[in-house]
């Protein structure tokens, strides 16, 4: 049997969710992405250190804001935007 892989990257996969419903939590996230609660937490941390992300505290919860005009982080795919890639995979 074949390794199992998929061409986006949980990086990825964590921007396409929270493009849906920028309320989710971290829990939901990793359910979803399939990966740990604590490398959701550290995906979500580069995103918004890179300014991929924009982190809002309401009370005790969080909800994100996703830059779509920042450019993709590969030489191959730099002229393109997160919003452009969202567009491309995201629910239409």
């Amino acid at each position: 049997m074949s390794e199992q892989w998929t061409f986006l990257t949980n990086h990825a996969h964590v921007l396409v969710l929270l493009d849906r419903d920028p309320n989710l939590r971290i829990r939901e996230l990793a359910l979803e992405v399939g990966i740990t609660e604590r490398a959701t937490q550290r995906i979500i941390g580069e995103l918004v250190e890179s300014e991929y992300l924009t982190r809002h505290r309401q009370g005790r919860r969080n909800s994100y804001s996703l830059n779509r005009n920042r450019p993709l982080r590969h030489p191959l795919e730099s002229h393109h935007t997160v919003g452009e890639l969202l567009d491309a995979v995201g629910d239409t």
